[in-house]
């Protein structure tokens, strides 16, 4: 097969610059900011975030959606019977990407992911559609299967086991939250000189963040 040849698929980078001056001190309200703005301007799924987990051996990279965020981290849910959630139990570490292509922005985000409590878990459960909720309960998320048709059945399966309209919490679905060790955030630029800030943990005096000094120590990174 001939190589497919994308050296001339390029585009120049020239909405805006990022600047130490337009930073938040706290990476979390500087994310908040961005994340207003990816709204206002209609992107697709702005809190979609490409999250990448790694079973020690290989990385595996999908794409899934945060549905809160705050100073103790960032939430998504998944089934804990998955290949994300194995992966997760096994290293606890994890990176977030927010691929903000409209904006020539993007976020990384590296940090450690727990489990949040049941209570957290059932509470945006709830709040799902109840086709979304049936979802949680048909799906052995990342098993083999042998067709689709596998799918459907165990789907009316479980919507005539709750016809009531009552879906329960499963007890192998919920949520992690990602609590953040470092950000960066980057601003494409012309002539790919992009602006590059990388915000990580400072320990203090005696040891604990930010503790006698600033939370965060932001630094330029070189394009």
């Amino acid at each position: 097969m001939a190589t497919y040849d994308l050296s001339q698929l390029r585009r120049s980078y020239s909405l805006k610059g990022l600047r130490r001056t337009d930073l938040h001190d706290d990476p979390v309200e500087q994310f908040r900011h961005w994340f207003e703005q990816a709204r206002s301007a209609e992107l697709l799924e702005p809190n979609a975030m490409v999250l990448s987990t790694s079973d020690g051996r290989r990385p595996s990279s999908r794409t899934v959606l945060l549905k809160a965020f705050d100073q103790r981290g960032f939430v998504f849910f998944t089934s804990y019977g998955s290949r994300k959630a194995s992966e997760i139990e096994a290293t606890g570490q994890v990176s977030l990407l927010f691929p903000w292509y409209g904006l020539e922005r993007q976020v990384g985000i590296l940090g450690r992911a727990t489990r949040i409590s049941t209570a957290e878990s059932l509470a945006y459960f709830v709040s799902r559609p109840v086709g979304s909720r049936l979802g949680a309960w048909v799906s052995q998320q990342s098993s083999v299967i042998s067709s689709r048709k596998i799918l459907e059945m165990q789907w009316q399966h479980i919507k005539q086991r709750f016809a009531d309209g009552e879906v329960p919490l499963p007890g192998g679905w919920g949520g992690y939250r990602v609590e953040p060790e470092e950000f960066e955030f980057w601003q494409g630029g012309e002539h790919r000189l992009h602006d590059r800030f990388r915000y990580r943990r400072n320990a203090g005096p005696s040891g604990q963040v930010g503790i006698g000094t600033a939370a965060w120590i932001i630094e330029r990174l070189a394009p």
